[in-house]
């Protein structure tokens, strides 16, 4: 019941995330249903934050949001960074390994903090699976001041 209830509580807090990039998400598939061309912005790009170690949260959201965001053009840019204990998680999972994999060759930019995967002993294998593997706090710091849209799970 423990988990059922923490489950759900993420699920909420996932759900109230998303709401914050839905009228952004519906003018660019409005745009993109239209063809109609496109303004660049960074409001346009998503920055995604993995930082969850529990498999449900991202087969159910951490990895299917930003890859369908990418797949549907509801955004120019989509970035995934690997962050925390998701760095050990997807080291050791060969089935997220794969849907990473899927997400990359759609145009997913997948990053992962290299002081987070140092922490639990993972570079080398993130790195083999052909991560950019570099410092994150610089780059998130970017992403926030630049106007993306950055969503954490």
């Amino acid at each position: 019941m423990k988990k059922v209830t923490s489950l759900i509580a993420k699920l909420t807090f996932i759900l109230f995330s998303l709401s914050a990039v839905s009228s952004q998400a519906q003018s660019v598939s409005e745009c993109c249903a239209s063809k109609k061309e496109c303004t660049v912005t960074n409001e346009n790009k998503l920055v995604l934050i993995w930082s969850s170690d529990d498999p449900m949260v991202a087969k159910r959201v951490a990895l299917m949001y930003p890859h369908a965001a990418k797949r549907n053009n509801w955004f120019d840019e989509v970035t995934l960074v690997i962050w925390g204990p998701s760095a050990k998680l997807i080291s050791e999972d060969k089935e997220l390994q794969k849907k990473i994999e899927l997400m990359k060759e759609d145009g997913v930019i997948v990053k992962a903090c290299i002081a987070c995967a140092n922490e639990y002993g993972v570079t080398d294998q993130l790195k083999g699976l052909g991560y950019e593997v570099i410092p994150m706090g610089i780059p998130l710091t970017e992403y926030l001041k630049k106007g993306y849209k950055v969503l954490t799970f």
